[in-house]
Parts: C-alpha cells; sequence; structure tokens
C-alpha cells in the first residue's frame, strides 16, 4: 500500500477518540473541488514522498497505549488490494480502525465490515445519486458500475449495525440547495450527515477557482434539510 501522508495525532477525526491519520494515495475519482492533488493526480504524485509503511507500523506499535484509533483516508483507500492486510496489523495492535472512502469499491468494503476490520465508516456523497449529477461532480470518471457500487455502499451503512457518518462538501458551482435536500432524502434514516463548507486552496484538483456557500445559504440548508435526517454542520 502506498502511504502519502501520515498525521501523528488528530483530536477530531474519529469521534470522541485520540487517533493517527494515514493518507493514501491514487484516487479513481477526480473531484474537481478535491484539494490534496498530491495524493491524487498522477503528475503531482511524482513529485511528493512516500511514508514507508513499515514507519507507519512501527511509529504505531510504540504508541498502542497513547493512541486509540487509526483512520485512514486518501485519496481513495480502497483502490489499494493489500488494504485489508495494513488493517489487520493496525487490529492486531489494538487499535480501532476508521475508514473514510468514496463509496466505489462495495465489494471491499462489505468485506471489511463483514470482518470486523473497521469500527467506523465515512462515506463522502458527492451529489445527489443520479448519474448525471455524479459523474459532473467527480470529474466525469464514473461508469455504470462504480455508481451502481457507490449506492450499494450508501444502502450498506444505512442497514448495517457499524457507526457510520455520511458527509457533503458543499461546491456552488456543483451544488444547490435542492441538490443537497434530495441527498437528505436518499439518506433518510441516516445516523448523521455532516455538511462541509468548500476549503479554500491554492490549487483544486480541477484546476479551477470554485465558490463556497455563504452563511445564510448553509443556514438555509440546514433549516429544511434537517426536517428530514440529522444534518450537522461540520466547520
Amino acid at each position: 500500500m502506498r502511504i502519502g501522508g501520515f498525521q501523528k495525532l488528530s483530536l477530531l477525526d474519529y469521534p470522541g477518540k485520540l487517533s493517527a491519520i494515514v493518507f493514501t494515495i491514487g484516487c479513481n475519482f477526480r473531484c474537481p473541488f478535491c484539494y490534496v492533488p498530491h495524493l491524487v493526480l498522477p503528475e503531482v504524485i511524482k513529485k511528493s514522498g512516500e511514508v514507508p509503511v513499515n514507519y507507519v507500523l512501527s511509529y504505531l506499535e510504540k504508541r498502542r497505549n497513547l493512541i486509540d484509533a487509526v483512520v485512514i483516508t486518501g485519496g481513495e483507500p480502497t483502490i489499494h488490494n493489500d488494504l485489508p492486510v495494513f488493517i489487520r496489523k493496525l487490529k492486531s495492535m489494538g487499535f480501532l480502525v476508521a475508514l473514510e472512502t468514496n463509496g466505489s469499491n462495495f465489494g471491499m468494503l462489505r468485506q471489511l465490515i463483514d470482518d470486523k476490520l473497521i469500527d467506523y465508516v465515512e462515506i463522502d456523497i458527492k451529489a445527489p445519486l443520479t448519474f448525471e449529477k455524479y459523474n459532473r461532480a467527480v470529474g466525469n470518471v464514473l461508469t455504470p458500475k462504480i455508481f451502481e457500487n457507490v449506492k450499494s455502499s450508501v444502502n450498506l451503512l444505512l442497514k448495517s449495525s457499524i457507526d457510520y457518518e455520511f458527509r457533503t462538501t458543499l461546491v456552488k458551482e456543483l451544488h444547490t440547495k435542492d441538490d443537497i435536500l434530495e441527498i437528505c432524502r436518499s439518506i433518510r434514516g441516516a445516523r448523521r450527515y455532516y455538511l462541509q463548507n468548500l476549503k479554500r486552496t491554492g490549487f483544486f484538483v480541477g484546476g479551477k477557482e470554485l465558490t463556497s456557500f455563504n452563511e445564510e445559504e448553509i443556514m438555509e440548508i440546514l433549516n429544511e434539510g434537517r426536517k428530514i435526517v440529522n444534518v450537522i454542520y461540520r466547520e
């Protein structure tokens, strides 16, 4: 597995736990609002260094009594076939494991849950669950099979006993209020649905300037969305 970053301590990324964060390299989506091109775009990845897997495991082994959990994000972790092997090593050290994913590898996600290798799942819902809107939000790389995988992953969490969250990044060029409310209706009954505003960075994967929502627009979405599902705004 290729690791492009390692954050040794976080108080925010695993609910209620001290965690470390592992950032995997590579992604099968090209979301124009993604702000980690060094983990996504091959031409940028080449210029960035990698973190040896053994270094990460050695560091965590020495701090297994100080850290509660490991969050695996990306990029997209499930494009790595050896992800389950890596997670088994983390579980053998006693860590809780959270997986952040775009839901495109339904088979791996289901297997990780069935094998009790992960304890918390975070799925980014990029847009309303219609092919055209979703394809636009992921950089026009969507296929019918991957789209079905995404929908299956969402439905899996809605029916699963595993703890989870859904989330969407608000981008004016991709979303309207009605789009977000449509997502709310599609995940009615979800434990929690986080909205986060677009982060302003110097370089998005899509290479274009994008626009965040203003406070009034966010409050309007929250007020209407909360009538449908448990919507939470994350600063």
